[in-house]
């Protein structure tokens, strides 16, 4: 049953407009509603659904991420639109992602609240 359901994902944010401006105009969301519970957006067929809260720590790993077919592309989309890439001590060479020994591709970069989120290529 769930695995053909639409997932919605969530997250935490201090600022509403800060959050909007970063996931509809930078990662160029669909918006659906901003209200005393949520921002709620559309992400392809997800909906990812952000909530205000006075204070939070983020969590210290991915809590979003997207599978593309092109690394290089993905990033290169990202940094078009400001968005710098995180580097790891684990990253080795100038890549702005890092490649599992699996041959799978990550690039990480943060939302304005300091969620870590993903882009991936996998073989």
């Amino acid at each position: 049953m769930l695995n053909e359901s639409k997932m919605v994902g969530f997250l935490f944010t201090k600022d509403y407009d800060k959050a909007k401006a970063f996931f509809v105009g930078k990662l160029g969301f669909t918006f659906i509603s901003l209200d005393q519970f949520a921002l709620a957006m559309r992400c392809g067929q997800n909906m990812v659904r952000v909530s205000r809260v006075a204070n939070f720590t983020p969590a210290q790993g991915t809590v979003l991420g997207w599978e593309v077919a092109d690394i290089q592309a993905a990033v290169a989309w990202l940094k078009q639109r400001g968005i710098t890439p995180e580097k790891y001590p684990f990253m080795q060479g100038p890549d702005e992602f890092w490649t599992a020994p699996s041959g799978d591709k990550v690039a990480w970069f943060k939302d304005p609240d300091g969620n870590i989120l993903s882009v991936s290529q996998h073989v």
